[in-house]
């Protein structure tokens, strides 16, 4: 697997070519994801709620999914007499093409990856940020209240909820002495208890709640609030414009469950090391896995908040427990010699 990093190689049309294919083969994979974890949200939300969820379309309804998308991909594409007309085109695709770059650094298994960057979750914030901007310029070029609104909200909710997300990484970084997310999954190695989530249990607090805020996913999806603002920035958008959004999302639950298994439930290590004969690859999918459902579960049970609740909880809560958890990771080091 290590002919997938070209990092220190000179780059020639051979690896070119293969880096082409891979990034294809990536993009299938991620909407295969997206279509099926949509169906499997239903499906469980309808569960949790003791309906059947798509039961229809295909056997046991796992076309359903598809009938959605064909039906999105065939409708018009309507744009309003009075929206501005380049950033209203230009949004969807500035939302979906960061969350498809952030793919570039993760590392699925040892050696299994398309970059290895010694400041891989940086590189992941940075990307995330240009998504916040093609939701504020969607809200704003299509010159409807709701969605002026709902743009408005994204730009406050996802900038605040950065700050406490990255801050409440630095305990790992520390522990492992390197930004980089290999080196981040190497220092977990061992029993499930050396994985971050125990020594690392308030950062894994504050880092999930800031993910899903990043998500905008229920019980935090003041940007779209349908009770609320109809549809809110993607209000206007239709067919396959909508579709971008839409894809662009699950990505990001994609991004955000492969990063809190790397940083927090140890990547691909097994939970005792006796069960190293099993691949890597299928304990990464374990974990991540467990996390989408939970993301899912989360949406079934929750109610959304208000906006003054969303912002007090990422200064007021949020902010300073991520800012005591490098105090207490810093001490422990310190006094007991934790980390690498």
């Amino acid at each position: 697997m290590d002919a997938l990093r070209f990092i220190d190689k000179p780059l020639t049309w051979g690896h070119a070519g293969l880096m082409v294919l891979m990034a294809v083969a990536v993009l299938a994979v991620v909407i295969v994801f997206v279509t099926y974890a949509i169906y499997f949200e239903r499906k469980v939300i309808g569960w949790m709620q003791f309906r059947k969820g798509p039961n229809r379309t295909g056997p046991l309804g796992l076309l359903q999914t598809v009938a959605d998308v064909s039906k999105l991909l065939l409708k018009e594409d309507t744009i309003p007499a009075k929206a501005d007309r380049g950033l209203f085109i230009l949004a969807p695709v500035l939302a979906f093409i960061p969350s498809f770059l952030v793919l570039a650094f993760i590392p699925y298994s040892k050696g299994l990856q398309f970059a290895d960057l010694n400041v891989g979750f940086l590189y992941y914030v940075a990307l995330s940020g240009i998504s916040t901007i093609a939701i504020v310029i969607a809200g704003w070029a299509s010159n409807n209240k709701y969605s002026l609104l709902g743009g408005m909200r994204s730009a406050a909710q996802m900038i605040s909820y950065e700050v406490p997300l990255v801050i409440s990484v630095v305990g790992c970084v520390m522990l492992a002495g390197s930004l980089n997310l290999n080196d981040i999954v190497v220092a977990q190695s061992g029993y499930f208890w050396h994985w971050n989530f125990l020594p690392q249990i308030v950062g894994f607090a504050v880092f999930v709640v800031a993910a899903i805020s990043e998500l905008n996913r229920t019980p935090f999806d003041l940007p779209e609030a349908e009770s609320e603002l109809v549809a809110g920035y993607h209000v206007e958008y239709s067919g396959f414009r909508f579709a971008f959004f839409m894809l662009s999302e699950y990505v990001y639950v994609f991004a955000i469950a492969s990063l809190t298994t790397l940083l927090f439930l140890g990547g691909w290590h097994p939970p005792i090391p006796q069960l190293d004969f099993i691949p890597g690859i299928i304990w990464f999918i374990l974990k991540f896995a467990f996390i989408v459902f939970c993301l899912f579960w989360i949406r079934a049970t929750l109610p959304r908040l208000r906006v003054d609740q969303l912002m007090g909880l990422a200064w007021k809560v949020l902010l300073p427990l991520s800012i005591l958890n490098i105090f207490i990771t810093a001490a422990c080091i310190e006094l007991f010699g934790m980390g690498g």
